[in-house]
Protein backbone atom coordinates (compact mmCIF):
# COMPACT_ATOMS: atom_id res chain seq x y z
CA UNK A 1 0.00 0.00 0.00
CA UNK A 2 1.67 3.22 -1.09
CA UNK A 3 2.08 6.21 1.16
CA UNK A 4 1.00 8.27 -1.80
CA UNK A 5 -2.50 7.26 -2.80
CA UNK A 6 -4.95 9.60 -4.51
CA UNK A 7 -3.55 12.79 -3.07
CA UNK A 8 -0.08 14.24 -3.17
CA UNK A 9 1.99 13.48 -0.12
CA UNK A 10 3.09 17.10 0.01
CA UNK A 11 -0.53 18.21 0.28
CA UNK A 12 -1.08 15.87 3.22
CA UNK A 13 2.25 16.55 4.92
CA UNK A 14 0.40 18.90 7.23
CA UNK A 15 -1.13 15.94 9.08
CA UNK A 16 0.35 15.47 12.53
CA UNK A 17 0.06 11.85 13.58
CA UNK A 18 -0.19 10.87 17.21
CA UNK A 19 2.31 8.02 16.65
CA UNK A 20 4.74 6.95 13.95
CA UNK A 21 6.37 3.54 14.44
CA UNK A 22 9.68 2.95 12.65
CA UNK A 23 10.11 -0.75 11.98
CA UNK A 24 7.51 -3.38 11.01
CA UNK A 25 8.93 -6.47 12.65
CA UNK A 26 7.18 -8.23 15.55
CA UNK A 27 7.77 -5.24 17.87
CA UNK A 28 6.07 -2.81 15.49
CA UNK A 29 3.29 -5.27 14.66
CA UNK A 30 2.45 -5.92 18.30
CA UNK A 31 2.47 -2.19 19.08
CA UNK A 32 0.09 -1.54 16.17
CA UNK A 33 -2.22 -4.30 17.45
CA UNK A 34 -2.52 -2.63 20.84
CA UNK A 35 -2.70 0.92 19.51
CA UNK A 36 -5.57 -0.29 17.33
CA UNK A 37 -7.64 -0.86 20.45
CA UNK A 38 -7.03 -4.51 21.31
CA UNK A 39 -7.02 -4.87 25.09
CA UNK A 40 -5.94 -7.85 27.28
CA UNK A 41 -8.12 -8.92 30.20
CA UNK A 42 -7.75 -11.69 32.75
CA UNK A 43 -9.76 -14.65 31.48
CA UNK A 44 -12.70 -15.58 33.68
CA UNK A 45 -11.53 -19.18 34.17
CA UNK A 46 -7.81 -18.41 34.37
CA UNK A 47 -5.69 -19.17 37.42
CA UNK A 48 -2.09 -18.03 37.19
CA UNK A 49 0.38 -20.46 38.84
CA UNK A 50 2.04 -17.51 40.59
CA UNK A 51 -0.43 -17.06 43.43
CA UNK A 52 0.81 -13.59 44.41
CA UNK A 53 0.48 -12.30 40.85
CA UNK A 54 -2.92 -13.94 40.50
CA UNK A 55 -4.26 -12.23 43.61
CA UNK A 56 -3.07 -8.88 42.20
CA UNK A 57 -4.83 -9.60 38.93
CA UNK A 58 -8.04 -10.49 40.74
CA UNK A 59 -8.05 -7.10 42.46
CA UNK A 60 -8.79 -5.37 39.15
CA UNK A 61 -10.27 -8.15 37.03
CA UNK A 62 -12.70 -5.68 35.44
CA UNK A 63 -9.83 -3.59 34.05
CA UNK A 64 -7.65 -4.41 31.07
CA UNK A 65 -3.96 -4.91 31.81
CA UNK A 66 -3.31 -1.66 29.89
CA UNK A 67 -5.33 0.22 32.52
CA UNK A 68 -3.57 -1.32 35.52
CA UNK A 69 -0.45 -0.35 37.47
CA UNK A 70 2.32 -2.21 35.63
CA UNK A 71 4.91 -1.48 38.29
CA UNK A 72 2.67 -3.04 40.96
CA UNK A 73 1.97 -6.12 38.83
CA UNK A 74 5.65 -6.55 37.88
CA UNK A 75 6.97 -6.34 41.43
CA UNK A 76 8.83 -9.48 42.49
CA UNK A 77 8.72 -11.22 39.11
CA UNK A 78 11.88 -12.72 37.63
CA UNK A 79 12.65 -13.75 34.09
CA UNK A 80 15.14 -13.67 31.24
CA UNK A 81 14.62 -10.00 30.47
CA UNK A 82 15.97 -6.99 32.32
CA UNK A 83 12.75 -5.09 31.58
CA UNK A 84 10.08 -5.76 34.23
CA UNK A 85 7.07 -5.16 31.95
CA UNK A 86 8.52 -7.66 29.45
CA UNK A 87 8.76 -10.27 32.22
CA UNK A 88 5.22 -9.47 33.38
CA UNK A 89 3.62 -9.74 29.96
CA UNK A 90 5.55 -12.91 29.16
CA UNK A 91 4.39 -14.64 32.32
CA UNK A 92 0.80 -13.65 31.53
CA UNK A 93 1.06 -15.00 27.98
CA UNK A 94 3.27 -18.03 28.78
CA UNK A 95 3.01 -18.86 32.49
CA UNK A 96 6.08 -20.67 33.87
CA UNK A 97 7.46 -21.20 30.36
CA UNK A 98 11.06 -21.20 31.60
CA UNK A 99 10.25 -24.22 33.77
CA UNK A 100 9.23 -26.21 30.71
CA UNK A 101 5.47 -25.86 31.14
CA UNK A 102 3.09 -25.13 28.28
CA UNK A 103 0.31 -23.51 30.26
CA UNK A 104 -2.25 -21.51 28.28
CA UNK A 105 -2.28 -17.73 28.47
CA UNK A 106 -4.34 -16.27 31.31
CA UNK A 107 -5.42 -13.41 29.05
CA UNK A 108 -8.18 -12.94 26.54
CA UNK A 109 -8.35 -10.04 24.10
CA UNK A 110 -11.13 -7.61 23.25
CA UNK A 111 -11.22 -5.08 20.43
CA UNK A 112 -12.30 -1.76 21.93
CA UNK A 113 -12.30 0.61 18.99
CA UNK A 114 -12.73 3.72 21.13
CA UNK A 115 -9.16 3.11 22.32
CA UNK A 116 -7.78 3.35 18.77
CA UNK A 117 -4.81 5.73 18.55
CA UNK A 118 -4.06 6.78 14.95
CA UNK A 119 -0.60 5.66 13.87
CA UNK A 120 1.56 4.55 10.96
CA UNK A 121 4.06 1.70 10.93
CA UNK A 122 6.86 2.24 8.42
CA UNK A 123 9.01 -0.63 7.18
CA UNK A 124 11.46 -1.41 4.41
CA UNK A 125 9.79 -4.66 3.41
CA UNK A 126 6.61 -6.60 4.19
CA UNK A 127 5.37 -6.89 7.78
CA UNK A 128 7.68 -9.20 9.69
CA UNK A 129 10.83 -7.15 9.24
CA UNK A 130 14.13 -9.03 9.28
CA UNK A 131 12.39 -12.41 9.51
CA UNK A 132 11.91 -12.24 5.74
CA UNK A 133 15.69 -12.12 5.24
CA UNK A 134 16.86 -14.88 7.57
CA UNK A 135 18.59 -18.05 6.48
CA UNK A 136 15.91 -20.62 5.76
CA UNK A 137 17.79 -23.80 6.65
CA UNK A 138 17.96 -23.14 10.39
CA UNK A 139 15.39 -23.69 13.10
CA UNK A 140 14.43 -20.73 15.26
CA UNK A 141 15.96 -20.59 18.71
CA UNK A 142 12.51 -20.19 20.26
CA UNK A 143 9.52 -22.48 20.08
CA UNK A 144 6.78 -21.59 17.65
CA UNK A 145 4.34 -20.58 20.37
CA UNK A 146 6.96 -18.21 21.82
CA UNK A 147 7.16 -16.48 18.44
CA UNK A 148 3.44 -15.85 18.21
CA UNK A 149 1.73 -12.51 18.68
CA UNK A 150 -1.41 -11.89 20.77
CA UNK A 151 -4.72 -13.15 19.46
CA UNK A 152 -3.49 -15.69 16.89
CA UNK A 153 -1.95 -18.96 18.05
CA UNK A 154 0.99 -19.94 15.90
CA UNK A 155 0.14 -23.65 16.14
CA UNK A 156 -3.36 -23.03 14.82
CA UNK A 157 -2.00 -21.03 11.91
CA UNK A 158 0.83 -23.39 10.98
CA UNK A 159 -1.38 -26.49 11.23
CA UNK A 160 -3.53 -25.02 8.47
CA UNK A 161 -0.43 -24.61 6.29
CA UNK A 162 1.29 -27.97 6.70
CA UNK A 163 0.18 -31.38 7.84
CA UNK A 164 3.21 -32.71 9.65
CA UNK A 165 4.37 -30.89 12.77
CA UNK A 166 7.59 -32.68 13.69
CA UNK A 167 8.50 -30.38 16.56
CA UNK A 168 7.80 -27.16 18.35
CA UNK A 169 10.62 -25.24 16.67
CA UNK A 170 10.07 -23.89 13.18
CA UNK A 171 11.78 -22.35 10.18
CA UNK A 172 12.24 -18.56 9.97
CA UNK A 173 10.31 -18.34 6.69
CA UNK A 174 7.24 -19.79 8.43
CA UNK A 175 7.53 -17.13 11.12
CA UNK A 176 7.81 -14.44 8.43
CA UNK A 177 4.65 -15.66 6.71
CA UNK A 178 2.84 -15.83 10.04
CA UNK A 179 3.65 -12.18 10.83
CA UNK A 180 2.53 -11.05 7.40
CA UNK A 181 -0.72 -12.99 7.75
CA UNK A 182 -1.22 -11.64 11.29
CA UNK A 183 -1.30 -8.04 10.06
CA UNK A 184 -3.94 -8.98 7.51
CA UNK A 185 -6.20 -11.10 9.70
CA UNK A 186 -6.12 -8.60 12.56
CA UNK A 187 -7.15 -5.78 10.23
CA UNK A 188 -3.97 -3.77 10.74
CA UNK A 189 -3.05 -3.18 7.07
CA UNK A 190 -4.42 0.35 7.11
CA UNK A 191 -1.66 1.27 9.55
CA UNK A 192 1.25 -0.25 7.60
CA UNK A 193 3.33 1.20 4.78
CA UNK A 194 5.97 -0.93 3.05
CA UNK A 195 9.05 0.00 1.02
CA UNK A 196 9.72 3.08 3.16
CA UNK A 197 13.22 4.24 4.04
CA UNK A 198 13.75 6.80 6.78
CA UNK A 199 16.47 9.39 6.24
CA UNK A 200 15.81 11.81 9.10
CA UNK A 201 13.90 11.96 12.37
CA UNK A 202 14.38 15.33 14.01
CA UNK A 203 12.73 17.16 16.85
CA UNK A 204 10.89 20.35 15.96
CA UNK A 205 11.39 23.36 18.20
CA UNK A 206 8.85 25.73 16.80
CA UNK A 207 5.46 27.19 17.60
CA UNK A 208 2.35 25.76 16.03
CA UNK A 209 1.24 29.14 14.65
CA UNK A 210 3.36 31.78 12.91
CA UNK A 211 3.40 35.39 14.08
CA UNK A 212 1.01 36.43 11.33
CA UNK A 213 -1.55 33.96 12.65
CA UNK A 214 -1.31 31.60 9.69
CA UNK A 215 -0.90 27.93 10.58
CA UNK A 216 2.41 26.59 9.33
CA UNK A 217 1.87 23.89 6.67
CA UNK A 218 -1.73 23.42 7.82
CA UNK A 219 -4.18 22.40 5.11
CA UNK A 220 -7.59 22.55 6.79
CA UNK A 221 -9.39 20.98 3.85
CA UNK A 222 -7.76 17.63 4.67
CA UNK A 223 -8.13 17.71 8.45
CA UNK A 224 -10.89 17.05 10.92
CA UNK A 225 -9.68 18.68 14.11
CA UNK A 226 -10.71 20.70 17.08
CA UNK A 227 -10.71 24.34 16.11
CA UNK A 228 -8.48 25.72 18.82
CA UNK A 229 -5.39 23.45 18.81
CA UNK A 230 -3.44 20.95 16.76
CA UNK A 231 -1.68 17.81 17.91
CA UNK A 232 1.76 18.91 18.98
CA UNK A 233 4.38 18.60 16.26
CA UNK A 234 7.26 17.13 18.21
CA UNK A 235 8.89 15.22 15.36
CA UNK A 236 9.54 15.56 11.66
CA UNK A 237 10.10 12.27 9.82
CA UNK A 238 11.64 12.42 6.35
CA UNK A 239 12.34 9.62 3.95
CA UNK A 240 11.33 8.09 0.67
CA UNK A 241 9.18 5.27 -0.59
CA UNK A 242 10.17 2.92 -3.39
CA UNK A 243 7.39 2.37 -5.89
CA UNK A 244 6.84 -0.28 -8.54
CA UNK A 245 8.99 1.27 -11.25
CA UNK A 246 11.97 1.57 -8.90
CA UNK A 247 11.68 5.31 -8.43
CA UNK A 248 11.82 7.02 -5.05
CA UNK A 249 9.06 9.32 -3.82
CA UNK A 250 10.13 11.54 -0.90
CA UNK A 251 7.82 12.15 2.03
CA UNK A 252 7.69 14.27 5.15
CA UNK A 253 5.50 13.39 8.14
CA UNK A 254 4.92 15.06 11.47
CA UNK A 255 4.31 13.14 14.68
CA UNK A 256 3.65 13.80 18.29
CA UNK A 257 5.38 10.56 19.29
CA UNK A 258 7.86 8.27 17.55
CA UNK A 259 8.44 4.63 18.50
CA UNK A 260 11.69 2.98 17.44
CA UNK A 261 11.14 -0.70 16.63
CA UNK A 262 13.95 -1.20 14.12
CA UNK A 263 15.61 -4.24 15.65
CA UNK A 264 19.38 -4.56 15.61
CA UNK A 265 20.14 -6.62 12.48
CA UNK A 266 20.82 -3.75 10.07
CA UNK A 267 24.60 -3.50 10.37
CA UNK A 268 26.65 -6.67 11.02
CA UNK A 269 29.45 -6.31 13.55
CA UNK A 270 32.93 -5.98 12.09
CA UNK A 271 36.38 -6.86 13.39
CA UNK A 272 37.86 -3.67 11.91
CA UNK A 273 41.04 -5.41 10.86
CA UNK A 274 43.22 -5.62 7.76
CA UNK A 275 41.68 -7.50 4.84
CA UNK A 276 38.16 -7.71 6.22
CA UNK A 277 36.73 -6.41 2.93
CA UNK A 278 38.19 -9.21 0.80
CA UNK A 279 35.41 -11.02 -1.11
CA UNK A 280 36.02 -14.33 0.71
CA UNK A 281 35.03 -12.73 4.06
CA UNK A 282 31.28 -12.83 4.81
CA UNK A 283 29.47 -10.93 7.56
CA UNK A 284 26.03 -12.56 7.68
CA UNK A 285 24.52 -16.01 7.89
CA UNK A 286 22.39 -15.55 4.74
CA UNK A 287 25.53 -14.73 2.71
CA UNK A 288 27.38 -17.74 4.04
CA UNK A 289 24.36 -20.03 3.76
CA UNK A 290 23.89 -19.02 0.13
CA UNK A 291 27.54 -19.81 -0.66
CA UNK A 292 27.18 -23.25 0.92
CA UNK A 293 23.84 -24.05 -0.73
CA UNK A 294 25.21 -23.07 -4.14
CA UNK A 295 28.07 -25.52 -3.69
CA UNK A 296 30.82 -22.89 -3.74
CA UNK A 297 32.60 -24.51 -0.78
CA UNK A 298 31.90 -28.14 -1.62
CA UNK A 299 35.00 -30.29 -1.87
CA UNK A 300 37.29 -27.60 -0.53
CA UNK A 301 40.33 -28.88 1.35
CA UNK A 302 40.97 -25.62 3.20
CA UNK A 303 38.66 -24.92 6.13
CA UNK A 304 36.12 -22.17 6.63
CA UNK A 305 36.94 -19.74 9.41
CA UNK A 306 33.94 -18.91 11.63
CA UNK A 307 34.35 -16.07 14.13
CA UNK A 308 31.98 -15.70 17.08
CA UNK A 309 30.57 -17.59 20.06
CA UNK A 310 26.85 -16.83 19.77
CA UNK A 311 23.98 -18.76 18.26
CA UNK A 312 24.40 -17.32 14.77
CA UNK A 313 28.02 -18.49 14.75
CA UNK A 314 26.79 -21.88 15.97
CA UNK A 315 24.32 -21.93 13.06
CA UNK A 316 27.23 -21.33 10.69
CA UNK A 317 29.19 -24.16 12.30
CA UNK A 318 26.24 -26.51 11.85
CA UNK A 319 25.70 -25.35 8.28
CA UNK A 320 29.33 -26.06 7.36
CA UNK A 321 29.60 -29.26 9.41
CA UNK A 322 26.43 -30.75 7.93
CA UNK A 323 27.71 -30.00 4.42
CA UNK A 324 31.12 -31.60 5.06
CA UNK A 325 32.96 -28.28 5.02
CA UNK A 326 35.86 -28.28 7.54
CA UNK A 327 35.68 -25.54 10.18
CA UNK A 328 38.09 -23.39 12.17
CA UNK A 329 36.04 -21.79 14.95
CA UNK A 330 37.60 -18.75 16.62
CA UNK A 331 36.18 -16.93 19.65
CA UNK A 332 37.52 -14.71 22.41
CA UNK A 333 35.77 -16.31 25.38
CA UNK A 334 36.82 -19.26 27.51
CA UNK A 335 34.66 -22.33 26.94
CA UNK A 336 33.82 -22.24 30.65
CA UNK A 337 32.59 -18.64 30.50
CA UNK A 338 29.24 -18.62 32.35
CA UNK A 339 27.88 -15.97 29.97
CA UNK A 340 28.07 -18.20 26.91
CA UNK A 341 24.54 -18.49 25.52
CA UNK A 342 24.76 -22.30 25.40
CA UNK A 343 24.73 -22.44 29.19
CA UNK A 344 21.28 -20.84 29.16
CA UNK A 345 19.73 -23.43 26.83
CA UNK A 346 18.35 -26.76 28.11
CA UNK A 347 20.15 -29.67 26.44
CA UNK A 348 16.99 -31.62 25.69
CA UNK A 349 15.36 -28.71 23.89
CA UNK A 350 18.40 -27.53 21.92
CA UNK A 351 20.51 -30.62 21.15
CA UNK A 352 22.13 -29.17 18.02
CA UNK A 353 23.49 -26.14 19.86
CA UNK A 354 24.84 -28.31 22.66
CA UNK A 355 26.51 -30.44 20.00
CA UNK A 356 28.37 -27.32 18.86
CA UNK A 357 29.22 -26.39 22.45
CA UNK A 358 30.52 -29.91 23.08
CA UNK A 359 32.82 -29.59 20.04
CA UNK A 360 33.96 -26.15 21.22
CA UNK A 361 35.02 -27.73 24.52
CA UNK A 362 36.50 -31.03 23.33
CA UNK A 363 37.95 -30.33 19.87
CA UNK A 364 40.19 -27.37 20.56
CA UNK A 365 43.51 -26.74 18.84
CA UNK A 366 46.76 -27.76 20.46
CA UNK A 367 50.37 -27.31 19.40
CA UNK A 368 50.83 -31.06 19.53
CA UNK A 369 48.35 -31.78 16.74
CA UNK A 370 47.24 -30.41 13.41
CA UNK A 371 43.77 -29.17 12.61
CA UNK A 372 41.10 -31.81 13.10
CA UNK A 373 39.48 -32.96 9.88
CA UNK A 374 35.96 -31.63 10.47
CA UNK A 375 36.11 -29.03 13.25
CA UNK A 376 38.73 -27.30 15.38
CA UNK A 377 37.97 -24.65 17.99
CA UNK A 378 40.28 -21.80 19.02
CA UNK A 379 39.06 -20.50 22.39
CA UNK A 380 40.55 -17.22 23.63
CA UNK A 381 41.82 -16.31 20.15
CA UNK A 382 41.14 -13.41 17.82
CA UNK A 383 41.83 -12.67 14.16
CA UNK A 384 44.66 -10.23 13.49
CA UNK A 385 44.34 -9.96 9.71
CA UNK A 386 43.11 -11.51 6.48
CA UNK A 387 45.54 -11.72 3.56
CA UNK A 388 44.88 -11.54 -0.16
CA UNK A 389 46.20 -15.09 -0.64
CA UNK A 390 43.23 -16.31 1.46
CA UNK A 391 45.22 -16.74 4.64
CA UNK A 392 44.37 -15.50 8.10
CA UNK A 393 46.54 -14.66 11.10
CA UNK A 394 45.21 -15.72 14.49
CA UNK A 395 46.56 -14.67 17.87
CA UNK A 396 46.01 -16.39 21.21
CA UNK A 397 45.51 -14.63 24.53
CA UNK A 398 49.16 -15.36 25.29
CA UNK A 399 50.27 -13.60 22.09
CA UNK A 400 51.13 -16.70 20.06
CA UNK A 401 50.37 -16.21 16.35
CA UNK A 402 49.24 -18.84 13.85
CA UNK A 403 48.62 -18.64 10.09
CA UNK A 404 46.05 -20.75 8.24
CA UNK A 405 44.87 -20.96 4.66
CA UNK A 406 41.10 -20.66 4.21
CA UNK A 407 38.41 -21.39 1.66
CA UNK A 408 36.22 -18.65 3.20
CA UNK A 409 35.60 -16.74 6.42
CA UNK A 410 32.39 -15.62 8.11
CA UNK A 411 32.42 -13.03 10.90
CA UNK A 412 29.36 -13.37 13.15
CA UNK A 413 29.98 -11.21 16.21
CA UNK A 414 26.61 -9.54 16.57
CA UNK A 415 25.07 -6.60 14.79
CA UNK A 416 24.09 -3.00 15.33
CA UNK A 417 20.90 -1.14 14.48
CA UNK A 418 21.00 1.46 11.75
CA UNK A 419 19.92 4.64 13.53
CA UNK A 420 21.59 6.97 11.05
CA UNK A 421 18.33 8.92 10.77
CA UNK A 422 18.79 10.17 14.35
CA UNK A 423 21.29 12.74 15.55
CA UNK A 424 24.59 11.23 16.64
CA UNK A 425 23.46 7.93 15.05
CA UNK A 426 21.25 7.54 18.12
CA UNK A 427 24.26 7.01 20.41
CA UNK A 428 23.07 9.71 22.80
CA UNK A 429 20.05 7.53 23.66
CA UNK A 430 22.16 4.69 25.08
CA UNK A 431 23.29 4.02 28.61
CA UNK A 432 26.77 4.99 27.39
CA UNK A 433 26.39 7.87 24.94
CA UNK A 434 29.94 7.45 23.65
CA UNK A 435 29.22 4.00 22.22
CA UNK A 436 26.88 2.79 19.44
CA UNK A 437 23.56 1.22 20.41
CA UNK A 438 23.74 -2.57 20.79
CA UNK A 439 21.24 -5.07 22.15
CA UNK A 440 23.43 -6.42 24.93
CA UNK A 441 26.25 -3.98 25.53
CA UNK A 442 24.57 -0.60 25.19
CA UNK A 443 20.79 -0.67 24.74
CA UNK A 444 18.65 2.45 24.57
CA UNK A 445 18.05 3.78 28.08
CA UNK A 446 14.31 3.81 28.75
CA UNK A 447 11.85 4.30 31.56
CA UNK A 448 11.24 0.75 32.82
CA UNK A 449 7.45 1.00 32.65
CA UNK A 450 6.68 3.36 29.75
CA UNK A 451 9.57 2.53 27.38
CA UNK A 452 10.04 6.26 26.78
CA UNK A 453 13.66 7.22 26.16
CA UNK A 454 15.20 8.73 29.27
CA UNK A 455 17.11 11.28 27.21
CA UNK A 456 14.36 12.22 24.74
CA UNK A 457 10.71 12.88 25.58
CA UNK A 458 8.03 11.54 23.22
CA UNK A 459 10.52 9.07 21.75
CA UNK A 460 9.99 5.41 22.63
CA UNK A 461 12.06 2.30 21.97
CA UNK A 462 11.20 -1.38 22.22
CA UNK A 463 12.41 -4.81 21.20
CA UNK A 464 16.11 -5.54 20.63
CA UNK A 465 16.94 -1.83 20.93
CA UNK A 466 16.22 -2.10 24.66
CA UNK A 467 17.77 -5.54 25.14
CA UNK A 468 14.76 -7.76 24.37
CA UNK A 469 16.07 -9.98 21.60
CA UNK A 470 13.46 -12.72 21.98
CA UNK A 471 9.98 -12.20 20.52
CA UNK A 472 8.36 -13.49 23.71
CA UNK A 473 9.78 -10.52 25.63
CA UNK A 474 9.49 -7.68 23.11
CA UNK A 475 5.70 -7.80 23.43
CA UNK A 476 6.04 -6.16 26.84
CA UNK A 477 7.34 -3.03 25.10
CA UNK A 478 4.07 -2.71 23.20
CA UNK A 479 2.19 -2.93 26.50
CA UNK A 480 4.33 -0.26 28.17
CA UNK A 481 4.15 2.18 25.25
CA UNK A 482 0.40 1.69 24.77
CA UNK A 483 -0.34 2.29 28.45
CA UNK A 484 1.76 5.47 28.46
CA UNK A 485 0.10 6.87 25.33
CA UNK A 486 -3.39 5.89 26.49
CA UNK A 487 -2.88 7.78 29.76
CA UNK A 488 -1.64 10.85 27.92
CA UNK A 489 -4.49 10.68 25.45
CA UNK A 490 -7.01 10.74 28.29
CA UNK A 491 -5.40 13.89 29.64
CA UNK A 492 -5.68 15.78 26.38
CA UNK A 493 -8.32 18.46 26.07
CA UNK A 494 -8.27 18.39 22.30
CA UNK A 495 -8.96 15.65 19.75
CA UNK A 496 -6.41 13.84 17.63
CA UNK A 497 -6.70 13.94 13.87
CA UNK A 498 -8.84 10.94 12.94
CA UNK A 499 -10.68 9.62 9.94
CA UNK A 500 -14.27 8.68 10.52
CA UNK A 501 -15.42 5.08 10.47
CA UNK A 502 -12.11 3.55 11.51
CA UNK A 503 -10.53 3.94 8.07
CA UNK A 504 -7.11 4.74 9.46
CA UNK A 505 -4.92 7.44 8.04
CA UNK A 506 -4.56 8.15 4.34
CA UNK A 507 -1.36 9.86 3.33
Amino acid sequence: MPLVEETSLLEDSSVTLPVVVIGNGPSGICLSYMLSGYRPYLSSEAIHPNTILHSKLEEARHLSIVDQDLEYLSEGLEGRSSNPVAVLFDTLLHPDADFGYDYPSVLHWKLEQHHYIPHLVLGKGPPGGAWHNMEGSMLTISFGNWMELPGLKFKDWVSSKRRNLKGDRVMPEEIARYYKHYVKVMGLQKNFRENTYITSVSRLYRDQVDNDGQGRNISTQHLQIEKSKFAKRNWEIRGYQRVGDGSHIPFCLFAENVALATGTLDSPGRLEIEGEDFPFVFHSMPEFGAAVSKGKLRGKVDPVLIVGSGLTAADAVLCAYNNNVPVIHVFRRRVTDPDLIFKQLPKKLYPEYHKVYHMMCTQSYSLDSDLLSAYTSFPEHHVLAFKSDMKCILQSISGLKKIFRLSAAVVLIGSHPNLSFLKEQGCYLGHNSSLPITCKGNPVEIDAYTYECVKEANLFALGPLVGDNFVRFLKGGALGVTRCLAIRQKKKKHLFVERGGGDGITL
